[in-house]
């Protein structure tokens, strides 16, 4: 394994920390480094503040031969800050012929039973990849992520261990030059829990935060409805 080779890994949450986003990219880099890889983070939400550092961010996309995009989904699509920063690097890039060989892998998650939610945004990021000069090396799509809820993997325990499974099959192909296995995306999609199961905790959890705000006889207001 060359040691010099380097992987960055861009957090698309607007959480400032804990997010599920960051949990499944750490643990990714973590398994790469492992392989050899050298690593480095960054949050989106702190290096689009100013020139210097979306300078920055430019500098570290240009010199890294890997780089993972993790992300929540916001409605169908990626958060707007992720596509902001997509903006930044099409335009960057726009018309540069001496660009080093690199990848491209997204992980994206959300708040829904169901994993195939991420379909549109995993389809943007590699659309994304083909626009900009990256090589596409294919997302990972977890459902429940709020299961997770920002906790370390190895501290979700048993509720992790599909996820976990994944991302150790995605460490060894990405440290093989190999494209993320079909084998680790169908685990990654792959429920955290019943989804019957999820939909009861996601209730009581907005009947919870509901009193806690002191709006719960509010729940089941119509507004709209005639």
């Amino acid at each position: 394994m060359n040691s010099k080779k380097r992987v960055l890994l861009l957090i698309g949450s607007p959480k400032q920390q804990n997010s599920t986003s960051e949990s499944l990219g750490n643990y990714l880099i973590e398994k790469l480094q492992t392989q050899g890889f050298e690593s480095e983070s960054l949050f989106i939400h702190k290096v689009l503040k100013s020139d210097d550092r979306r300078n920055m961010l430019l500098t570290a996309i240009n010199n890294t031969e890997l780089i993972i995009i993790a992300f929540p989904l916001y409605i169908d699509c990626l958060p707007y800050l992720v596509i902001k920063m997509m903006e930044l690097v099409a335009e960057d890039r726009k018309g540069k012929k001496d660009l080093m060989k690199q990848r491209l892998v997204c992980i994206v998650n959300n708040g829904f039973p169901e994993p195939h939610q991420n379909d549109t945004a995993v389809a943007i990021c590699r659309q994304f990849a083909k626009e900009t000069g990256f090589n596409w090396a294919g997302g990972l799509q977890l459902g429940e992520g709020e299961a997770i809820n920002g906790k370390a993997l190895h501290e979700a325990k048993g509720m992790a261990r599909n996820v976990i499974k994944s991302l150790d099959l995605a460490a060894v192909a990405l440290s093989e030059n190999n494209p993320i296995p079909q084998g680790a995306k169908k685990t990654m999609a792959k429920l955290i829990v019943p989804a019957w199961l999820y939909r009861w905790m996601g209730g009581m959890k907005w009947k919870r935060d509901s009193k806690k705000h002191g709006v719960k006889k509010q729940l089941y207001n119509r507004p709209y409805s005639t």
